[in-house]
Formats: C-alpha cells, structure tokens, sequence
C-alpha cells in the first residue's frame, strides 16, 4: 500500500481573526514559535531532521528562501515551539513559512516532504503604532448606577478613497463590546461580543482584521455599534460592597471606541482613519439597552436606515469626543473570539394563558433567534429565559437572582399594510449584545400560533475545535460525558465561568483547579487557558495576594489556598497537554510570589492555615440544604489547606527545575518534607492509619499528593473506601476539593469498581442523580433539585472533578508520559462491568486512539499511535500488565484468557 505523508502545521501564539473575505493570523509577539505534527497511515515514523524558512514573501517562501530566517538543517525530533531566530520582526511585517522535514519509517525507509507555505503577521506591539483617539460621549440620560442599561452608541466616518487597494487592516477595541461595519456589511459577523474580557484597570484588548475586499475606490463608510458590557456594569458580590461601590455594579465607564483603519495603495503610499472627533455618534438607534445580564431590548422605530453606507444624512448626529483612556494596556488580543458553534431547534412549544413556553431540549448558553410574522403595529414581543419549570410549567427564575435574562423587539408603528398590518411578512432577529443560559423560554406578544420552525437556538463559546470523543457501553456515563460536553463549552466566554445564567457569569478560579486538565481532552482551550493565566497575574497584588475570581470582577482577595491554586495548576496543563512551558516561564515569579506570600502570612508550625472555602458543596445531610451543617461530614480548612500547598509546591518545584531556579527547586522540595512532616504529626492517627475526622476528603488529599508515610497507603486508602461504602453506601461524599481526586486515586489504588460504582449511580449523590432528573448540563449541587435556588446553578461544571480525566486516563487508558504527547502511556483499566470503551485525542502530536471491547472470551483492543511519538503500551492480563513499547502506527490487540499476543499489525 502507498504510504502517505503530510504536514500538519500548528502556529501557536496566534490570534486568528476572519473578516467576511479573508482569515488572517496576527501574531502579538515579535517572537514567533512554530508547531506541526504529522499524518501518515505509515508505522514507526520519526522525524530525523527538520528545516524552517521564514521569508518576506510568497514568493521566496514557495522557492524556499528564507530571507527573513533559515534554520538549516536540524537534526532532531522536536516539533512544537520552535522559537523564531531570524531578523528582528516589528509591528506589521509579514512572515510567510515553510517546514521541510527528512522521515523514517518502517524498517530503514526514509522520505523528504515539506509542508505547504503558512503565513501570519505581526500585530501592532508599539503604544508608538498608534495614531487613534479614544471617542465616545457623555449622554444627559447616561446613569453609571445599579443594572446601568445603557442605550447602544452608533458611530460612523465617511472618507473617500481614489488609489488602487493593495491591502487594508483594521484594528479595534470597543469597550465593553463592539460590531464594526464597512460600506454596509458587517466585519467578521460571525465572531461575537468581541474583544475578550479583561481587568480594564489593567489590560485592553484589540482586534485585528484584513478588509481589504470591504473597501472600494471612491466613498466609503465605516460603522461601529458600542455597548458597555462588563466595562459599563459589571455586577459585584454584594458581601464586597464598600465606599466605592454603593450598588452591586462595577462601572469603569461609558463605552468608547479606539479604530485605526490602515490602508497601502499599489504605488507603496499609507493611508489612516483613525477614531477622532471628526466621527459622528448618536444613542438613538434600534438597540436601547444590552447588558449580558438583564438582556437586550431593541425598537424597530428607531432603525436608523442605511447609516453604514456612504452618503448618509447624519447631520442630527453629535460629533464624538475624545474620552480618557481605558487604564489597562492595549494588547492584540491571543485567544479567537466567540462564535455561533451549533444550533438547535426547540422540541416543543406550549400555551400558559396569554404565554407560549419553548423548550429547547436542552439547557444551552447563546441566544433564541426568532423569525415572527404578521404582528401588529407597536407590539413588543418579549422573551425571558430560563433553566427550570414550576411544577405548573411556568418558567421558575428564581436561580437567576439579579438576572433578568429579557429581550424585549418592539415592533415599528408604521410601515403597515391596509389591514393595519405589517408590509413585510417576517421578522428575522437576535440581540447583538447578550447572551442567556436557558432551556426555556417564555413568549409574550405573540400574535399567532408560534411553530417551532420560528426559532432557532444559536449556542456559543469561544472558537476552538472538539479535540476529544469518549463512548462507553454505560448509558449513565454517556449521559454524563453529555452533559459535561454541554456545560463545559456553555462556560467558555473569553474565560471559564461559573456558570452562563445569573448575575455572576464569573471566571471561579477553584472551578478549574483540576477540571481544567480534563476539559483539555475535549476542546482545544490552549489559548482560552493561556490568555486567562494573563487575566490572573493582572488581578495580583503587590504583595503577592491573588483573587479568587480571573478578571477580579468580584474582589474576592480571600488568602485562600486552593482556588488561586489554579493559577499554578492551569500552567501545568497548558504543558502537560500542549507541551507548551510559555506560561510557566511567564508567570512564574507571580506564582511564586503568591505562593510566598501564602506560606509568610498564614503558615504556623509547617501547618497552613487558611482556606476560605473548604470543600465546597459537599453533598449535605438535609435535601435543601446548600452546605452541610454536619461537622463529621466536613473537612477542615487546614486539613485541605497543608496538603494543597505540598501539592502546589511539588508542582513548582518542577517549574523551578524546568526554569533552571536551582535554588528555587530545593526550596519548594523542602517546604514538601517539611510541610508533609508537620501534617502527619498533627493530623495523621498512626493507630488506625486516617486523617482529621476520616473524611474521604481528608484521606485522599495526602495519599494522591504522596504525603502518606511510606508503606501505609494501603491503610489510608482502606480508611477512606470504608467511610465510601458504608457510610455513603457507595456514593460520593466529597465537595470540589476532593472530587478533584477521587476518581483517579479509587482506580490506581485497585478499586475501579468502586470508581465505576460512583460514575454509574443514578441515585443521590450522583452524576447519574442529575441525569435522572432531567439535568442536560451539570448542576451546581449534588442536590440540585432540592436546594434553595439562591445557589443552584442548572449549568456549573466544578462538580465533575476528575470524572473526565478518570474517562479518558483510566477507562481509555490515554495519558502524556511526556508533555504534548511525544511519549504516550496506553494503559486502559477494563473494568468489570462495561462491555467496551472507545475514546479518541486530537493531541498536538497528532490523533491518538484507543477503542476496546469484549467479544465473549476475547479482549479486543485497537490503538492508534501518532506519528513522530512513540507509545508505552501496558496490555492487560488476569496477571497484570505486560509493557511493550510501540512506533507510530495501528494495532489490534487480541487476548484470550492469560495470552498476550499482538495477533495482527495493520
């Protein structure tokens, strides 16, 4: 058979943004690190040598000349993160580039390939770049205060343009959220609420598009709809109000707009239009107020017509004015922007006396777009959504809170027909400015019977592409696999969140601590992670506190130890799984001046004593209970907190290692011992071999971070699967903290049954209780269905701990031996009791597979292994395991009772 080979290229470090026309990457780094991996349905391919060209045009790059940079020939494996050693790149310059690349394969073959030629361009890394001017205006019926709904500013500029195009670039930052428009269509239409979210007092995000094709000779128009969005009014945690927030709302201030359009003629001349107080602006179009949380409401009778055309009438427009700079840094922004990612249709619509109720099927993050025909003059048709029904099928938002989740069309009093009807048969509409979590919605206003072919769910998230695919022979672990695939992406907005619906929508740093590393087999949330690392050394104080919450929206500074712990974890999955150390590098005199911190302020005797949270959302004793009253069932600060910090400061001591802070790498190993010495005198029973009060929480934390004295892990682990079975008849018991763990350690400790027990339960407390309750994401609570909803999110994912690590780690047997997955372990428990397994990773090394069933008396188990990586393959046996370590390629493994045999190679 013809062997095939390809490059597959990766450019990290790159912000990709697509105009209507054209996709164009912006790098907003002078320092570019090139990534590629390959695909080849060869086996044992290795990459022995590379070569990158780097050049100044397409025309060099096709005829491989690297007038910017050429590498020569390298003689290596390594793929991923190749730094840029060329000449020095500055803002605007164009790379295009090339991999040439010697392979071996199979037995002594060899092949030469090369990629095709990628391009991507510095983005604008100088305040000197510059030429714009922050605009807006202060409207008399502006009111920074409370839910601050501000009406949506319109700005626009004519000019007129008489050479020939060669290229156009438009840079922009409109705060809190913009749309921009050139000669009547809009730019990059399909990216949404854009730029990224940010601690304004600290960082401000651009954007970068190529219009080239939006730009004609003659008259020009150019248009930007601004709304506030978090940079008008951010909801606050009421507990944190003070002098300076006399409501619960965070205003930095009105929206205002920074726009530089650059423009190169054929005959080599520049040209700018740049945001300045030649721009009109006006509040009094369709848009009359947005924010992400209250909703959007817009008025048909204020449509301002063909305002982003040239030749407009704009004369009753006010003339914008320079405003104050936003604070923080302009920064191109990294990660791409949100995006439409699926659809739904509704599967039922039902009248509620003068209402008519949409479920969706599903609870979703985005917004309802609706086609509505024939209403009359003046109607407002309004929809509010929800996650929940009352029992009498009206819709319960009493988990909202402050939330009122609302849009609101209104509809134009004129242009109607002679039967006082509209003279256009349909509506097509979707607010521009807000999102929703729901499943439900509720309709008033609808003048006829609405069908469920007149709405349509636009579900969002930031782009990135589906990395992972998990299916097991369990309906339980499907269902739940399912959920989590529906929460995890509903809370990707520029940051993880909490949660989509209420007025929160927060980046919860504990949240992610150890979700994060299993939401990465999933999606591809490099960047989303990467940027959101950016957002946690921007909210440090000076000296060394960190928040809670990534952008401190909510200034929670709580010196707790574990949820700022993400900061430190987080980086250890952007390696772990993308091989990527930037981060760590990066930030790592923050992590560990937060860490110092910690350990100066709050550490007594090697014990630590702070956490502010515990093990939070624990199952409780009573069904409405929020939190456990029951001190035997919680877990104390400190019995969580002196673990965390051994735990964190193992990981920085390999940060150290890698950061060669030889120093640095003995002191964090010595806190470990030290710490771990303390811990065990004080809070370990030699006697009877458990922690604390014997919680399994209070269990699992030293024996996973390898605190147990050497030799009794055995005791521990029969401490905490007792308290597991017979106290909690099998079922969880444990809040984030420690389901951050529990999977994973039940299984490697030998009781996978127990671990399958817990994934497959259908009773309270369960991942399964939540699917047999009708829940389509993950709840908040384990009691979800009972508890107060002041607390009771219907889409939170901090619940799922390690259950998808534990799916693709243990029951599909995937994990990086080596960061990004150049070495791999094969290792799959099959555990008694699922018929098969199929699981599947897009790494950046390339896609990995593991597939097994039983088929009576055989085990059957197909692999496949990327190219240029090589895999360490543990092939299970009533006996154990036998290890053997295999090239890129695919395999069927056949076992029948104790043989281990690969019996056929393909």
């Amino acid at each position: 058979m013809k062997k095939l080979f390809y490059i597959l290229i990766l450019l990290v470090l790159v912000s990709c943004n697509k105009s209507k026309y054209f996709e164009i990457k912006t790098v907003e780094t002078n320092e570019p690190r090139f990534s590629w991996n390959y695909v080849s349905d060869a086996r044992n391919v290795k990459q022995t040598s590379y070569r990158i060209i780097a050049a100044s045009t397409l025309e060099n790059a096709r005829d491989g000349i690297g007038d910017l940079w050429d590498s020569g020939e390298v003689f290596s494996d390594k793929t991923l993160y190749i730094s840029y050693e060329g000449k020095t790149l500055r803002s605007r310059d164009k790379v295009f580039w090339k991999v040439f690349a010697t392979l071996s394969y199979e037995k002594n073959k060899t092949v030469s390939i090369e990629s095709d030629v990628k391009f991507f361009e510095i983005s604008l890394l100088e305040s000197s770049d510059w030429q714009a001017k922050w605009i807006g205006h202060e409207f008399e019926d502006d009111v920074l205060a409370g839910k601050t709904r501000l009406a949506a500013r319109y700005l626009r500029k004519e000019f007129n343009l008489n050479e020939n195009i060669v290229e156009a670039r438009l840079y922009i930052s409109g705060l809190g959220q913009y749309s921009a428009f050139i000669n009547g269509s809009e730019v990059a239409a399909d990216e949404l609420l854009k730029p990224a979210l940010s601690d304004y007092r600290k960082r401000v995000y651009f954007n970068t598009f190529d219009v080239t094709e939006m730009l004609k000779n003659g008259d020009n128009a150019i248009g930007v709809i601004l709304e506030g969005g978090h940079y008008t009014a951010m909801r606050i945690n009421p507990d944190h109000i003070d002098q300076d927030h006399t409501d619960n709302t965070l205003h930095f201030g009105t929206p205002r707009l920074l726009l530089q359009l650059e423009i190169t003629y054929s005959n080599g001349r520049n040209e700018l239009i740049v945001s300045d107080e030649s721009w009109k602006i006006t509040n009094r179009g369709p848009i009359r107020t947005s924010n992400e949380y209250d909703g959007e409401t817009y008025d048909e009778n204020l449509e301002l017509g063909d305002w982003t055309l040239p030749q407009y009438d704009d004369s009753s427009w006010l003339e914008a004015e320079t405003v104050k700079a936003p604070d923080g840094t302009l920064t191109p922004q990294l990660n791409p922007n949100i995006k439409v990612q699926d659809t739904l249709t509704p599967v039922s619509v039902f009248r509620k006396g003068e209402k008519w109720i949409l479920d969706m099927g599903q609870n979703m993050v985005g917004v309802l777009q609706m086609n509505v025909s024939w209403q009359n003059p003046g109607d407002t048709i309004t929809l509010r959504f929800a996650e929940n029904l009352y029992p009498d099928s009206t819709i319960d938002v009493r988990n909202l809170r402050d939330a009122e989740a609302t849009d609101r069309y209104i509809i134009n009093r004129d242009g109607i027909n002679k039967d006082g009807q509209r003279s256009v048969s349909t509506i097509v509409w979707k607010p521009m400015f807000t999102y929703h979590g729901f499943r439900y919605v509720e309709i008033q206003g609808f003048r006829e019977i609405p069908k469920l072919s007149d709405f349509k769910g636009l579900v969002f998230y930031d782009e990135m592409s589906v990395t992972g695919t998990f299916e097991t022979s369990d309906e339980i672990i499907n269902a739940v696999y399912r959920n989590a695939f529906w929460g995890i992406r509903g809370n990707y907005r520029s940051m993880p969140t909490d949660c989509p619906q209420r007025d929160e929508r927060l980046g919860w740093t504990g949240d992610r601590a150890t979700g994060c590393y299993g939401e990465s087999y999933i999606f591809d949330n490099h960047q989303l992670y990467a940027k959101w690392l950016d957002d946690g050394e921007d909210c440090q104080l000076e000296n060394g506190c960190l928040c809670d919450v990534f952008p401190p929206y909510w200034r929670n500074y709580t010196n707790s130890m574990t949820w700022p712990g993400a900061f430190i974890t987080v980086a250890d999955m952007i390696y772990t799984r993308f091989g990527d150390d930037e981060p760590i590098r990066k930030h790592y005199q923050a992590m560990k001046k937060w860490i110092v911190f910690m350990k100066n302020r709050f550490m007594v005797d090697g014990i630590m004593k702070r956490d502010q949270y515990g093990d939070w959302c624990m199952p409780p004793e009573s069904p409405e209970l929020i939190h456990s009253k029951d001190k035997n069932r919680k877990t104390r600060a400190e019995v969580i907190a002196t673990p965390y910090y051994c735990y964190l400061s193992n990981i920085m001591a390999k940060f150290a290692e890698m950061s060669d802070f030889t120093d640095d790498v003995e002191y964090f190993r010595n806190e470990v011992a030290a710490s771990t010495e303390a811990y065990n005198a004080k809070y370990l029973n030699r006697q009877i071999w458990r922690y604390a009060n014997n919680t399994v929480t209070a269990n699992i934390l030293p024996l996973y971070f390898g605190m147990v004295p050497e030799g009794r892990e055995d005791d521990v682990f029969e401490n905490l699967v007792e308290r597991t079975e017979d106290m909690h008849d099998g079922h969880v018991s444990t809040g984030v903290i420690g389901i951050q763990f529990l999977m994973r350690t039940l299984t490697e400790h030998g009781r996978g049954d127990l671990a399958l027990k817990i994934a497959t339960n259908d009773t309270y407390p369960s991942w399964g209780y939540m699917v047999r309750n009708g829940a389509t994401t993950i709840w908040e609570l384990w009691n979800g269905n009972t508890a107060d909803p002041a607390m009771n999110s219907g889409n939170h994912v901090m619940l799922l701990g390690d259950l998808i690590i534990w799916e693709y780690e243990c029951l599909g047997g995937l994990k990086a031996l080596e960061p990004g997955y150049k070495k791999i372990q094969l290792k799959p428990y099959p555990i008694d009791g699922l018929d098969f397994v199929n699981c599947s990773y897009e790494s950046v090394s390339g896609r990995i597979e593991s597939n097994w069933r039983r088929d009576g008396n055989r085990f059957e188990w197909d692999i496949t292994i990327p190219a240029n990586t090589e895999a360490e393959v543990w092939i299970p046996s009533k006996s154990g395991h036998k290890i053997k370590t295999l090239g890129s390629g695919r395999y069927k493994i056949r076992i029948k009772t104790q043989e281990l045999k690969v019996l056929k190679e393909i």
